[in-house]
C-alpha cells in the first residue's frame, strides 16, 4: 500500500479573512433561533462566571505579591472563560456586540440585531446567577477563613464606585480587547491557535481593572447576596466591617454598573473592533481609485 502524504497544517487566516469569518458568525448568529442563542447564552454567561471563580481563587493571599504581579496571574487564569466560550461555542452579549458588521451589510435587520442582542444578554444573566447561586449554596466563600469572599466583597465594591463616566470608559477599553481577542481567534485553526489568540488581551482587561458586563452579573450578585446574608461569624472572621460594603445593593448595582458598562462595551466592541475593521476591509479596500 503506498505512503499517504502528510497532511498539511491549515494556514492562518489572513486579516481580510479574518473579517469575512467575523461577519459570517455575526451573521448566523443573529439569523439563527432564538432559543438556540438563548442557550449557547446560559453557557456563555456560566463559563464567564467560572472564569472569575478561577481569578478570586488566584487572588486569595495574592496580596503578599506585587501588585502587578498579582493582576496579571488574575486575567491569565480569568482568560479560562473566555477560551470555554470560544471553544464550545457560546454566546457571549460582549462579543455579540459584533453582530454589528452583518447589520453594516444588510445581511440582517435591526430587529434580528436587538432580539439576539436581548436574547444573549438575559441568557448570560440567567447563566451568571445560576454559578453565583452555586458558589454560594456550596460556601466557597468561607474558604480560607473567609479570605475568598472577601475578595469578592472587596472586587465588588470598587467597581460600585466608579462614575458613571469611568464605567463607560472601562467598558470601553474592556469590550475592544474582548472583542479583538475573540477577532484574533477566527484566525487561529487548531485549539492551541485560539487559546494563545484570547489568553494576553483578556488577561490584560483583568489587570488594568477594566468593566466587563456580563462577568459584573456573577461578581456583584454574589457579593450583595454575601453582604446581606452573611452571619456575624464571617465578619469576624474574615475581621471586616460590615457596614463599609453598604454600597454593595442590587439597585445600585444595575443603574452605577451594570447599565454604563454595558453601553461602553456596546461602544468598544461593535463600533471599535466590529465597524472599524469592517469598514477597513468590506469598504476601504475594495474601494477602487478614480483614475
Amino acid at each position: 500500500m503506498p505512503d499517504l502524504p502528510e497532511p498539511q497544517p491549515l494556514a492562518m487566516l489572513t486579516p481580510a479573512q479574518m473579517a469575512e469569518a467575523a461577519e459570517d458568525a455575526a451573521h448566523a448568529k443573529a439569523a439563527g433561533r432564538p432559543l438556540k442563542s438563548f442557550m449557547l447564552g446560559l453557557t456563555g454567561g456560566g463559563y464567564i462566571a467560572l472564569g472569575f471563580v478561577f481569578f478570586v481563587t488566584s487572588q486569595v493571599g495574592a496580596d503578599q505579591l506585587p501588585y502587578g504581579v498579582a493582576r496579571v496571574l488574575g486575567g491569565v487564569v480569568f482568560s479560562t472563560g473566555l477560551a470555554m466560550v470560544v471553544l464550545t461555542g457560546a454566546e457571549l452579549f460582549t462579543s455579540s456586540t459584533l453582530t454589528l458588521t452583518a447589520r453594516a451589510s444588510g445581511r440582517i435587520s435591526w430587529a434580528q440585531l436587538l432580539t439576539n442582542w436581548g436574547v444573549v444578554y438575559g441568557a448570560n444573566f440567567v447563566g451568571a446567577l445560576t454559578v453565583a447561586a452555586l458558589v454560594y449554596l456550596g460556601g466557597t466563600w468561607h474558604t480560607a477563613g473567609g479570605a475568598w469572599g472577601t475578595v469578592v466583597l472587596d472586587t465588588a465594591l470598587g467597581k460600585m464606585h466608579h462614575t458613571f463616566l469611568e464605567a463607560v470608559a472601562l467598558g470601553i477599553l474592556c469590550n475592544l480587547l474582548v472583542c479583538l481577542a475573540v477577532w484574533a481567534a477566527y484566525a487561529g485553526r487548531t485549539v492551541t491557535d485560539k487559546v494563545v489568540a484570547v489568553t494576553l488581551p483578556i488577561a490584560l482587561f483583568v489587570a488594568a481593572g477594566f468593566e466587563h458586563c456580563v462577568a459584573n452579573m456573577f461578581l456583584v450578585p454574589l457579593a450583595v447576596l454575601i453582604r446581606s446574608t452573611a452571619g456575624a461569624d464571617f465578619w469576624a472572621a474574615s475581621g471586616l466591617d460590615e457596614q463599609a460594603y453598604a454600597d454593595l445593593t442590587i439597585p445600585g448595582f444595575l443603574v452605577h454598573n451594570l447599565l454604563p458598562v454595558t453601553l461602553g462595551n456596546i461602544v468598544g466592541g461593535g463600533l471599535m473592533i466590529g465597524i472599524f475593521y469592517w469598514t477597513v476591509f468590506s469598504r476601504v479596500s475594495k474601494t477602487v481609485p478614480q483614475r
